[in-house]
């Protein structure tokens, strides 16, 4: 194999690829990235064998071939180039990659060791709008747990039905669940889309997703699902996940229904009060306190080796007092995503689950339930 590929081209698809490879990987394979030359293209691709990406980029391809190459030691060398063009060759030393006057030899590992990844056919498949899914990526993505022994939780639900979509996140103490209306003509294009779909997308999956869609670009997502695998099509990539096989909690009677006091906050002084009084928060509980009374709302925390701190906000409530304590991260995640001015909070006593929300957003639903901490 024999190439010149721009160091831009290359170093935009080698950066995508750092977060599927594993560096503490029993299989030495699968830290290097599969490339692939042939016409006026190179294809790449890396995998952990939950999570698979396929990218190219242009090149000037003067023979073609396969070979790999440990990924993050690549896109390090590749990264410290000046902004020049790449050669890439295969010899019998291993491969050599150079530019300007740096000349380097890489080992490589047999093509043949690398894992077959499926082709996407899938029985569901759907154009997503490529906004609409970063927006709902962001909004459910932190309350994955990471962690826990129920492997049904280290995912997102999605669910896909002819008139919305929804994604459903969930750590046990918190839950996520945005919900967005379909184009009913994209929809009726879908195929398998008359009927309700499930599946839990891995948390890894719902990362990489995030980062593709960050990267920018126009045009739909080309949802594809498959037997036991999901295909993301992002511009030019190609995103292969394993679904998690799995029965994702009933989420829907988490929700409560019977919350009865409502206070609305201005979230950016929300954001910083939670943000100022929690630097004097327990540092392993990061619990901060609610002191909801007629026309404001103390939030408070103390801690025996930092202090106590408190600020008051003025708000909108008339109801009985109500002292409800909360993970101050779990708070300012919420509030980290929102786009409206206005939040609310719903609640119906110190024990029970409350209920975060946007004011005003408008072309979605978003719902985020908080479970109150005991101390």
């Amino acid at each position: 194999m024999e190439l010149v590929v721009r160091k831009s081209d290359l170093l935009r698809e080698l950066q995508l690829f750092q977060g599927i490879v594993e560096r503490k990987n029993t299989i030495p394979i699968l830290a290097n990235v599969l490339l692939e030359a042939n016409g006026a293209e190179m294809r790449m691709l890396a995998t952990d064998l939950e999570v698979g990406l396929r990218s190219k980029c242009t090149a000037n391809v003067s023979k073609g071939g396969s070979l790999t190459l440990p990924a993050k030691k690549l896109y390090e060398i590749v990264k410290a180039l000046p902004e020049t063009d790449v050669r890439i060759e295969e010899d019998k030393g291993g491969v050599k990659v150079a530019a300007d006057r740096f000349d380097s030899r890489m080992q490589t590992l047999p093509r043949e060791d690398f894992p077959t990844l499926p082709d996407a056919s899938g029985t569901v498949s759907a154009a997503l709008p490529r906004d609409v899914v970063r927006q709902m990526v962001s909004k459910t993505q932190f309350a994955i747990t990471g962690e826990d022994t129920r492997y049904f939780l280290n995912g997102a639900l999605f669910i896909l039905r002819p008139d919305s979509m929804g994604l459903v996140s969930t750590d046990g103490h918190r839950l996520a669940h945005i919900t967005v209306p379909r184009d009913k003509a994209k929809a009726k294009a879908s195929k398998g889309g008359d009927e309700e779909n499930r599946v839990i997308l891995p948390r890894k999956t719902l990362l990489e997703l995030g980062r593709l869609l960050v990267e920018g670009g126009e045009g739909d997502i080309q949802y594809e699902r498959g037997e036991n695998h999901l295909f993301f099509g992002v511009s030019d990539r190609l995103l292969i996940s394993r679904m998690i096989d799995g029965q994702f909690p009933a989420f829907e009677r988490v929700i409560p229904k019977n919350n009865d006091k409502h206070v609305e906050f201005d979230r950016d002084r929300l954001t910083s009060a939670v943000k100022r009084v929690a630097l004097l928060s327990n540092e392993r509980s990061r619990a901060v306190k609610f002191q909801i009374d007629k026309g404001k709302v103390e939030i408070a925390s103390s801690s025996p080796e930092f202090g106590e701190a408190k600020e008051a906000l003025m708000v909108d409530y008339a109801a009985a007092p109500v002292t409800i304590c909360f993970n101050a991260q779990y708070v300012l995640d919420f509030l980290g995503v929102v786009e409206t001015d206005t939040v609310s909070l719903d609640f119906k006593d110190e024990m029970s689950q409350a209920v975060l929300k946007p004011v005003g957003a408008e072309g979605y639903e978003y719902t985020y339930v908080i479970m109150p901490m005991r101390i």
